[in-house]
């Protein structure tokens, strides 16, 4: 794994624990603005919640955040605990840095822990040992945070401050932009952000109530004047056209990511956000300016929310010099170059992300990829199998699971999922890689997906040293679901949709799987995301909230010929799906066999021999 990517995935761990608790620092930033002795509405009541906030909410919600990445909802627990120690261990210091280190070790050994006594838990004791391994770790950790943990990080901190410092004093603030730009066009904005500036930001503000260095990575102004000479100077019509959209969207919206495929379809443009962050820097410098609080996303409200009430036009004036002198530098460079494509700079930036990110886990002995669905019980069950047997030969080492959408393992490290599902996969898996697919079985982002996992030098490295995983024991207690004749229709006439989907409901109905609610749940599933998954097979099932409408777990399967319209695709094999444990999942992964024989699976959809199509689901025949 290359420097870069092993920072753009810490840059991405660090966004992960910060992101979901930019909220607590949006209140504190506010709280600050307004109440502080200079602040716009100073009063010393409510001025008085700004510390306990910075001192102990702030790190305490990045720790349990950190802790849960690493070691789901028992880590969350165990980091909070273990950050209180480093909070008392440096008392003058705001343990922000302390939180990301202590958090994400606090969730590693509780994994560890767990791991350990898997399968030597005596029945009847989970629950006291659960809750007492928390609870002792904890202690112990905050122990060590209070003696090792804590003054670390104060050093590490003063460092900084001093370096910082000594910027400031000769003033070389300004070069820091040198760094800056090109770092955010890799994907580091987030280490820097987040790891770095953020840390430092706060220890300043806490003593001054406003910082410089929530400015340096959030200024809007550097893209938007890279933005506006392609909007403006552009000679390629469709680059042109697109980029005023772009600069709403970075201007407005924060998403700095938006400008970099115009950076890198011309490399020599970086050196105007460069140069524009660096007047802007020492603009700031010159003023004093600062902001009380982060500025995330780092568009222009967030940017001037956070301005303390005597530097809000300080602060403008800055974005907009930023801008201005970013839109000169890259006037001509826009007007030279030759035609560009901005769909293949787009690709690039995807790629190198992707490609990243796919390279971590390459590199990474064990990797996790979820394939998740609404209920994650049909569609990401077989794509999880169906993947599974594509890309174990290459890649033993990684682990393919399938979950519901909302309840993802905290050690996935990639997240597949439907388009419409993806910000909720994003809440549930923060620090995991999104791919967004149309359908789970013959997507084009599966095959992009299995080429970067399988085509990486490192891989074949794994195939040579890691050993192929025994197959796992069925367990005893879990019974095996048979599929029979009377589950199974033929030949059937085509129909609407959803009709189609009620005509699978009422047939599990039929069957004694489930009750009448049921079919009303498959058809809302439907609506939700389409139950068609791709190569003329639909899977419809109920959403979570029916699961209590399942009396038994079974699987019909109605057969139509000339096929079912789902938004233009034809469905020929509709499989009704009803779970209540995972009996279910052996007939999926029958139906994954199959799929990979074209013979077997044309021949399923127009046969009229309802025993050879028994003998293939149940696995005794091909």
């Amino acid at each position: 794994m290359s420097v870069r990517e092993g920072l753009s995935k810490f840059g991405k761990f660090l966004s992960g624990m910060v992101m979901p608790n930019i909220g607590a620092f949006i209140a504190w930033g506010f709280l600050t603005a307004l109440f502080i002795e200079t602040g716009w509405l100073p009063n010393e009541q409510f001025a008085s919640i700004t510390g306990p906030m910075l001192s102990y909410l702030i790190p305490i919600l990045i720790a349990a955040q950190g802790g849960y990445l690493t070691g789901g909802d028992r880590g969350r627990i165990a980091g909070a605990i273990a950050v209180v120690g480093c909070i008392a261990g440096a008392p003058d210091t705001t343990m922000l840095m302390g939180a990301m280190a202590m958090g994400p070790f606090a969730g590693w050994v509780i994994k560890m822990f767990d791991r350990l006594m898997e399968g030597r838990t005596p029945a009847g004791f989970e629950m006291l040992i659960d809750n007492f391994s928390v609870g002792i770790l904890g202690m112990l950790l905050a122990m060590l945070g209070y003696v090792v943990i804590g003054p670390v990080m104060t050093t590490i901190l003063a460092v900084l401050m001093g370096g910082v410092q000594i910027l400031v004093q000769y003033s070389l603030m300004p070069l820091l932009a040198i760094f800056i730009e090109p770092a955010k066009v890799l994907f580091l904005n987030n280490a820097l952000n987040h790891g770095i500036f953020t840390p430092i930001g706060i220890a300043q503000a806490e003593e001054t109530g406003r910082s410089i260095m929530y400015m340096l990575e959030a200024n809007p102004g550097p893209g938007v004047g890279v933005l506006l000479a392609y909007c403006f100077f552009c000679r390629d019509a469709k680059t042109r056209q697109s980029a005023p959209g772009a600069i709403i969207i970075h201007f407005f919206g924060g998403i700095h990511e938006i400008y970099f495929p115009y950076v890198l379809m011309n490399p020599k443009v970086i050196i105007a956000p460069i140069v524009g962050n660096m007047a802007a820097i020492a603009w700031f410098s010159l003023t004093g300016a600062g902001l009380t609080s982060a500025a995330s996303p780092g568009s222009i409200i967030a940017f001037l929310s956070m301005s303390p009430s005597d530097m809000i036009l300080t602060n403008l004036i800055g974005v907009l010099i930023a801008a201005g002198v970013s839109f000169a530098i890259a006037v001509p460079l826009v007007r030279s170059m030759q035609v560009a494509d901005i769909d293949q700079a787009s690709q690039q930036m995807r790629e190198m992300k992707g490609t990243a990110e796919a390279a971590v886990i390459s590199d990474t002995e064990g990797g996790k990829i979820v394939f998740a669905c609404d209920a994650g019980m049909g569609s990401s069950a077989m794509g999880a199998t169906r993947f599974r047997n594509r890309i174990k030969a290459e890649r033993p080492d990684l682990t393919v699971e399938h979950s519901s959408v909302d309840t993802v393992p905290a050690d996935a490290n990639i997240v597949v999922c439907q388009r419409v599902l993806s910000e909720r996969a994003r809440k549930s898996a923060p620090s995991a890689q999104i791919v967004t697919i149309d359908n789970f079985l013959d997507d084009p982002a599966l095959d992009s997906l299995y080429k970067a996992l399988t085509q990486l030098s490192h891989a074949a490295e794994l195939i040579e040293t890691t050993p192929a995983p025994a197959p796992e024991p069925v367990a005893e207690d879990r019974p095996s679901l048979t599929i029979t004749a009377d589950d199974i229709q033929l030949g059937l006439a085509p129909v609407g949709r959803e009709q189609c989907i009620r005509d699978s409901g009422a047939l599990l109905v039929k069957r004694g799987c489930v009750s009448e609610p049921y079919i009303d749940a498959m058809v809302e599933r439907d609506r939700l995301t389409s139950v068609y998954i791709g190569m003329g097979i639909a899977i419809p099932h109920g959403t979570n909230e029916a699961k209590e409408a399942v009396e038994k777990t079974g699987v019909v399967l109605q057969q139509y010929p000339e096929g079912v319209d789902f938004d233009g695709e034809r469905a020929n094999l509709v499989f009704g799906i009803a779970g209540r444990g995972e009996e279910h999942l052996e007939v999926l992964a029958n139906i994954c066999r199959i799929l990979e024989d074209e013979a077997v699976l044309e021949k399923m959809k127009t046969t009229t021999d309802k025993d050879w199509v028994v003998r293939v689901l149940s696995g005794k025949d091909a």
